[in-house]
């Protein structure tokens, strides 16, 4: 009964406060796009405008499928910061690929959209960590 407690108090340590970072992040998201827009990026793709509310379920979105990488590695890894940080470094990259190679988009745009990748990660990454064990 007691280890039955245990993993359930675990599994609140980083669902609660891991939901709480992914809205953190999608807020940091929409900041950015927010200030870029108001500097003068368009924000467009395809000739198309990205909502700002895109970015916030985006950001979100993308950041609770961290909580669950990160809660599969805490219960199937014996070094679930390491490898979070690792898996999630990759993830990272491999999200501004589309950002850095898309064609016919401004460059502020893509810097705004790199930005944002960027800033939600700074934002989700370290608190996620902080609540592995």
């Amino acid at each position: 009964m007691t280890t039955d407690t245990t993993a359930r108090t675990h599994d609140r340590s980083l669902w609660l406060p891991g939901v709480a970072f992914a809205a953190a992040g999608a807020a940091a998201a929409v900041l950015t796009a927010s200030i870029a827009k108001a500097a003068g990026a368009t924000l467009e793709i395809d000739g198309e405008a990205v909502p700002l509310t895109g970015f916030a379920v985006l950001a979100f979105g993308f950041s609770l499928l961290g909580l669950v990488i990160a809660a599969g590695l805490r219960r199937w890894t014996t070094s679930p910061r390491t490898v979070f940080v690792r898996i999630t470094l990759v993830l990272l990259v491999l999200s501004l690929v589309p950002d850095v190679l898309m064609p016919d988009i401004e460059t502020s745009t893509r810097v705004a959209l790199v930005l944002a990748h960027l800033v939600t990660a700074f934002v989700v990454i370290p608190g996620v960590v902080s609540r592995l064990r």
